[in-house]
């Protein structure tokens, strides 16, 4: 029997995680599914033979959790971020600790390719602290693992999605008007199951016989679509006839500073400066073309769960799967 390579994929029971988690599975690598709730990943075991997707307790603030996760492993990646957090503490412990424990123990331990999610948007200029961190975490990425490949990706969309499900939600439970933050805020939302492959094509260069080259990919979808544009989309998809209501930006933080103090931090002001500034790929660096990819449209995935917040509708979604 030929033994498997090992790949350790941190936040891999999170929305992309599944979906890089099936596609490195279906390469033939025996995948370590780190996370905090393990729990979360026990559907997983069956993406791969007995034995092959092992969910791994492994939360990205522990030093001997994340050493024992990279122990042996061929390929690293690292999923693990939060949009937010009660203090910068909190949001920095992941989005910039973690991923420089990630890389440093990877280094340490021999890795050959580590790939390390981000976003677009991510300075250190950004005006939103979430934007910072993810620019302090790439650059403790690089100092670690100066091999290490960086994507960057617009907000995803699939069926499981944060975005396009809470608007749905807004859509079907808020009476006579759609709210909309940061309406003229331009985004390139991408299909997750784009970015999984697109980490799984990074991943076999980086196993080729070659020498392995840094790389910062920037990935958003075909559309480019503004805030706005998004929510009357969502409108039509769900069967919904409502007044678009453009928030002003100072209602917009008021109602934030009270939001982000109750369970589930629905909306934050954090939230609200990230919308200030649009979230769309500068074309400086590789993306989808260089891979050999064509991204999918939204018009094509976004309108089946969609359906789910029309008159009539509440069914969970979970049937709406797609993957390729």
């Amino acid at each position: 029997m030929i033994a498997r390579k090992t790949a350790t994929v941190f936040g891999g029971s999170g929305f992309l995680g599944k979906y890089v988690t099936r596609k490195l599975a279906a390469d033939g690598y025996a995948v370590r599914v780190a996370c905090r709730r393990t729990d979360l990943a026990n559907d997983l075991r069956q993406l791969g033979d007995v034995g092959q997707v092992v969910p791994f307790y492994a939360p990205v603030q522990s030093e001997a959790d994340v050493a024992a996760a990279v122990a042996n492993a061929t390929v690293v990646v690292n999923l693990a971020a939060i949009l937010g957090a009660s203090s910068p503490t909190g949001l920095n412990a992941v989005n910039v600790d973690g991923p420089a424990r990630v890389a440093r123990l990877a280094a340490a331990a021999g890795v050959k390719t580590l790939v390390q999610m981000s976003a677009i948007g991510a300075s250190s200029s950004s005006p939103s602290a979430y934007g910072r961190s993810r620019a302090a975490g790439e650059e403790e990425v690089r100092n670690h693992f100066p091999t290490a490949s960086i994507v960057r990706a617009s907000v995803l969309f699939g069926p499981e999605d944060h975005f396009f499900n809470m608007l749905g939600g807004l859509a079907r439970y808020i009476p006579f008007v759609m709210p909309v933050y940061g309406a003229g805020t331009k985004l390139q939302p991408v299909y997750v199951v784009d970015v999984a492959e697109a980490i799984r094509r990074i991943i076999a260069t980086c196993d080729a016989a070659h020498p392995v080259q840094p790389c910062l990919c920037e990935l958003g979808g075909p559309d480019v679509v503004t805030m706005k544009t998004i929510a009357e989309s969502v409108l039509q998809m769900t069967g919904r006839t409502k007044s678009i209501f453009e928030v002003p930006v100072a209602l917009a933080s008021v109602q934030a500073a009270v939001l982000e103090r109750l369970p589930g931090r629905m909306l934050t002001r954090d939230q609200i400066k990230m919308l200030s500034v649009d979230n769309v790929v500068g074309g400086n660096f590789p993306g989808f073309h260089e891979l050999g990819m064509t991204p999918t449209p939204m018009d094509l995935i976004v309108p089946a769960y969609m359906k789910r917040y029309a008159p009539g509708g509440g069914k969970s979604g979970k049937q709406y799967q797609y993957v390729v």
